[in-house]
């Protein structure tokens, strides 16, 4: 049975109050793949609204730590770390995104860095818009999480 849902099959918020209190750490990271062109105004800081990278950064960190919020059925968590790693790529071409979301709680970070992966991304998105529409948010996943009953998760590569 899945953990949102009472034996009626209704949506609820899952009880942890009975867990115990440990390290929590989530890893979630995407991209937005652009057209060259875009990609030059971000390196080369020539974007009409500024700093790009150091915009989307903060919506990262603003996003994960409002993710109780957005997600209904997510519990409210005492966030202590947030980072975000934000890498252009001319491979892509794009911007990579990398989120760190730490806690000390009963119930893990996944979704604060799926979250703040995802502000990230449409922030971008939001700041480059006015050079390309065509852009594509892609790939965002968990790449890790640690602590709690289930301990570690690594995905694969």
């Amino acid at each position: 049975m899945l953990s949102h849902f009472d034996q009626a099959g209704k949506a609820h918020m899952v009880d942890v109050s009975g867990k115990p209190v440990t390290a929590r750490e989530a890893v979630a990271e995407g991209c937005v793949v652009m057209a060259p062109e875009t990609l030059a105004l971000v390196t080369e800081g020539t974007a009409e609204k500024g700093d790009v990278l150091g915009i989307a950064r903060v919506a990262g960190i603003m996003a994960a730590k409002k993710t109780a919020e957005i997600i209904p059925l997510c519990h409210p968590l005492p966030i202590t770390k947030v980072a975000l790693d934000l890498t252009p790529d001319a491979t892509l071409p794009g911007v990579r995104i990398r989120a760190t979301v730490k806690t000390s709680g009963q119930t893990g970070v996944e979704m604060e860095a799926l979250t703040a992966v995802s502000g990230a991304a449409l922030t971008l998105y939001d700041m480059l818009k006015a050079a390309e529409k065509g852009m594509q948010i892609e790939g965002i996943r968990l790449v890790m999480k640690d602590g709690g009953k289930s301990g570690r998760y690594e995905a694969t590569p």
